[in-house]
This record gives C-alpha cells, structure tokens and sequence, in this order.
C-alpha cells in the first residue's frame, strides 16, 4: 500500500525592494532601523550584485541623517547648563528612562538612589536606539549590552561604551550640568 503525502508550497518571501523612505524591520526582534533596509532583506531574492549595490545606495543614503553616538552626546553637553533632562522620579532606582535634550535621544540611569548618569541613546555598533533593559541599557537590533553605571558593553557586538552626557540632581530634576 502506497501513502500519498501533499506537500503545499511556503508563501512567496516578501519583496526585497522596499521603499528607500520605509525603516527596516528587523526580523528577529521587529524592531525599526533608522536606516532603509537590513542586508537580509537587500539579498533575499534580488541577487548579491544587486544587493550589494543597493546596499551600498542605503548606506550613502543614510550617513549624515544620524548623529554618531559622539556627535549626539556632544550636541547634549552644549545645551544650557540647568536644561531640564528628566525628572527624578521618572527615572528608576536601578534602571533607565529614555528622554530627549535638544532632539537627541538620551538615557538617564539611576543605579543607585540619588546616583544618575546619562549617555547618549545611540548604540555604538549600527546607531540602532538603545533603550532601558532591566537592570542595564539594551539596542534592541542586536542585543548590545551596557551597563547603567558607566555604560560599558556587557555584551554584543558594540565595539565601545555610550558616550556620557554630564548631568546633575537640581531640586527634583536631572539637568544638564
């Protein structure tokens, strides 16, 4: 006796051809990239030539629009001495909060109560956002590591440490110092 086993065809792989406007998604981790594209989605289906022309399109398309992490940290340390960063209480003993000076992402920590620190919000491996984990600073993209204190890499691919932003407690705020 014979068993017949069907087979049904995988869906087709969306299109690799996004629009050059639209963020990329990463697969993994459905997180948004600044930046066009991930090189998967370039390769899939179009070929590495034309991948890799495309991608090198997105990568000039690209610089300029993000600050490297530097540049942000810097652009936040000239704002005005006593710029309200966050509020103390918004930022959790032992964690993180995201905030924005002068329209660069920052993260305020308090590691310890009264103990804050800030840095710069732009993972140092892709520029991806670096958000609060628990109990450490976590880029979504790939899994790069910092710790609250210092912002050194505890893990991933970062190839260095968020760049500091110097802060101080006033009153009830955390301020640019």
């Amino acid at each position: 006796m014979r068993s017949t086993t069907t087979v049904t065809p995988a869906p087709p792989e969306p299109s690799a051809a996004l629009p050059a406007a639209s963020p990329a998604r990463h697969e993994a981790t459905d997180v948004r990239c600044a930046c066009g594209p991930t090189r998967r989605q370039l390769l899939r289906g179009t070929g590495a030539a034309a991948g890799a022309l495309a991608g090198a399109g997105v990568v000039a398309a690209c610089s300029g629009q993000t600050p490297s992490p530097q540049e942000a940290a810097e652009s936040v340390s000239a704002a005005e001495p006593g710029t309200v960063v966050v509020a103390l209480a918004d930022v959790p003993v032992g964690g993180a909060v995201a905030a924005k000076v002068g329209g660069q992402d920052v993260l305020v920590t308090q590691p310890t109560e009264g103990e804050v620190h800030a840095f710069s919000a732009i993972c140092t491996h892709e520029g991806c956002a670096v958000t609060p984990g628990d109990g450490e600073l976590l880029c979504p993209c790939h899994q790069s590591r910092y710790a609250l204190t210092d912002a050194a890499v505890l893990g991933g691919p970062a190839p260095e440490p968020l760049p500091s932003i110097e802060v101080e407690v006033s009153g009830d705020d955390v301020v640019v110092a």
